[in-house]
C-alpha cells in the first residue's frame, strides 16, 4: 500500500434522455453523465495526492458532503479508507415490503452498499450484474455469507415489486431498499455519497443523481475498509469479496 493519501470530491450529473459519458465507462445510452475531477486537499499530514474519479449515472452539487481520506494501491482496484465509514443508521422497506434496519439485519455479514436506481441505463445495473457474477465465484458457504444491499435514490418509481423483479434478474439474494427520500439522502450523504432528489423533466424523462461507489463493510466490526470505484472489473470484485468474507482489505 503506497503511503499517500488523498481527500476527494465527486460531482457528476444525470439525464435518462440523451447519453454522452466520462470516466471509467466511456460509453452509456440513455442517460449524460458528467464527472468532474477531484479537489485535492493539501496538508502536513498529506505528502501526495492518489486522485480518483467517479462515473455513475448521476452525482451530485452538494458541497457539503464529507471527504473521505484514502489510500491508494498499486495492485488492487479497492480504494482503502484511512478512516473506516460505520454502517448508516438506516431503515427502510425491502423489496419484500418488510421493515429492514441496514445494521442490525447485516451485522456480521461481509456487506456490499450501493446507491442507485432502477431505470438507471448504464452504470446501477452493470454495477450489479459485475458483483453478481463475483459473488458466483465464491464458495457456496461463502456466497451465502454475503450481503448485497441495494439503496434506491428514486424511491418513489423503485417500489418493493420493482426492486425484487429487477434485482433477481442479476441476483435473487440481492436486498433492495425503499423509502423516504429525505432517509435515503441523509443516509447516503454520511458516507459522503452524493444523492440529489429526482427530477422529472418537460420531457418526461427523470434526472437522477446519485454517487457510484461500493462501500464493502467488514463482518468483523461492521465497517467500511475500503470501497470500489464505477467501472472495476468482475475480477476485482471477487478479489475484494474474497478479502471482504474474511474481514480483510484487498492487497
Amino acid at each position: 500500500m503506497l503511503s499517500s493519501s488523498a481527500s476527494r470530491r465527486t460531482r457528476s450529473a444525470s439525464r435518462e434522455a440523451r447519453s454522452t459519458a466520462r470516466g471509467p465507462r466511456s460509453t452509456t445510452r440513455g442517460s449524460r453523465s458528467t464527472a468532474r475531477a477531484p479537489r485535492l486537499v493539501a496538508g502536513a499530514a498529506l505528502v501526495a495526492a492518489a486522485a480518483f474519479t467517479l462515473t455513475a449515472c448521476g452525482g451530485s452539487n452538494d458541497a457539503d458532503q464529507p471527504v473521505a481520506q484514502v489510500s491508494a494501491s498499486a495492485t488492487s482496484a479497492a480504494v482503502s479508507l484511512d478512516q473506516p465509514f460505520a454502517k448508516p443508521n438506516l431503515t427502510l422497506t425491502d423489496s419484500d415490503g418488510k421493515p429492514f434496519d441496514l445494521a442490525k439485519e447485516t451485522a456480521g455479514k461481509p456487506t456490499l452498499l450501493y446507491f442507485g436506481y432502477t431505470h438507471c441505463p448504464d452504470v446501477c445495473p452493470t454495477t450489479m450484474s459485475d458483483i453478481a457474477e463475483a459473488k458466483r465465484s465464491l464458495p457456496k458457504a461463502e456466497q451465502a455469507e454475503v450481503r448485497v444491499v441495494f439503496v434506491s435514490t428514486d424511491p418513489t418509481r423503485d417500489t418493493p415489486q420493482r426492486l425484487k423483479a429487477w434485482l433477481g434478474a442479476q441476483d435473487p439474494s440481492f436486498i433492495g431498499l425503499t423509502g423516504d427520500f429525505s432517509t435515503i439522502q441523509a443516509a447516503a450523504r454520511g458516507l459522503g455519497v452524493a444523492v440529489e432528489k429526482p427530477v422529472k423533466q418537460k420531457d418526461g424523462s427523470y434526472a437522477v443523481t446519485h454517487g457510484a461507489e461500493v462501500f464493502a463493510f467488514s463482518p468483523k466490526d461492521g465497517k467500511a475498509h475500503f470501497l470500489y470505484t464505477s467501472g472495476v472489473s468482475v475480477s476485482d470484485y471477487e478479489q475484494g469479496l474474497k478479502a471482504l468474507v474474511k474481514g480483510g482489505v484487498p492487497s
